[in-house]
């Protein structure tokens, strides 16, 4: 019986030991842990993307905005200080892929609508390639983009019966706001030049429209 006793005192005084040894060795680790952790300095670009892409980075983008006729003009120069055209509105769907940090290819698709002094409505859809050259630039942790692109491909144009397929050209200059690694929202100024060539040159016109969207771009 005695010895029982002895073998069961042994055994807490065992056990209760060892439990607060662990017990200060844990204290110890996360003072340790804790000492590390302010060691470490913050990134304060944490989760914001670099101001440089790297080859192989792509973008899509999602364009809302308005188209404003601005004027036509043929082979003699002006052809008329107005166009019957109102303002009307358009959409895009494109596509970059980064070849260098800064110079980038790709395509866009889309379509813009406008009315008519006459009640009627003009449409355009434009599809084509487009390239261009990104400027960057931080203000603090804010990060900004500058793309400057030129888009060229055909445009299907529809005016009551009549149908016309030709040539179209858009220099475009962007703004964008880099939200996160994976989004940036921004402003677009383009200048929309859709021709109208026949088979005698004194007829041929080119429309001018001047496109003010918002684009979103998902980057991946």
């Amino acid at each position: 019986m005695k010895k029982a006793r002895a073998f069961l005192f042994l055994f807490c005084l065992l056990f209760f030991s060892g439990l607060c040894r662990s017990m200060i060795v844990y204290a110890q680790e996360e003072e340790s842990d804790e000492d590390i952790e302010e060691e470490i300095p913050v990134d304060e670009y944490e989760g914001v993307a670099p101001s440089l892409y790297s080859s192989g980075e792509q973008i899509f983008s999602f364009t809302l905005g308005a188209v404003i006729p601005l004027f036509y003009t043929n082979s003699d120069g002006l052809a008329s200080n107005g166009t019957n055209v109102n303002v009307g509105g358009g959409g895009y769907l494109s596509y970059s892929y980064f070849l260098a940090p800064r110079f980038f290819v790709g395509g866009e698709a889309g379509g813009a609508f406008a009315g008519t002094i006459g009640e009627n409505m003009l449409y355009i859809v434009p599809f084509g390639v487009r390239a261009g050259y990104q400027f960057t630039f931080s203000i603090k942790n804010l990060r900004f983009e500058i793309p400057v692109a030129l888009s060229i491909g055909g445009a299907t144009q529809k005016y009551l019966e009549t149908d016309y397929f030709g040539l179209f050209l858009k220099p475009t200059v962007s703004g964008f706001f880099r939200l996160n690694p994976d989004w940036s929202f921004g402003l677009n100024v383009g200048w929309l030049l859709v021709p109208q060539w026949t088979k005698e040159s004194r007829k041929n016109m080119t429309g001018h429209f001047l496109e003010v969207s918002l684009s979103a771009r998902f980057h991946f």
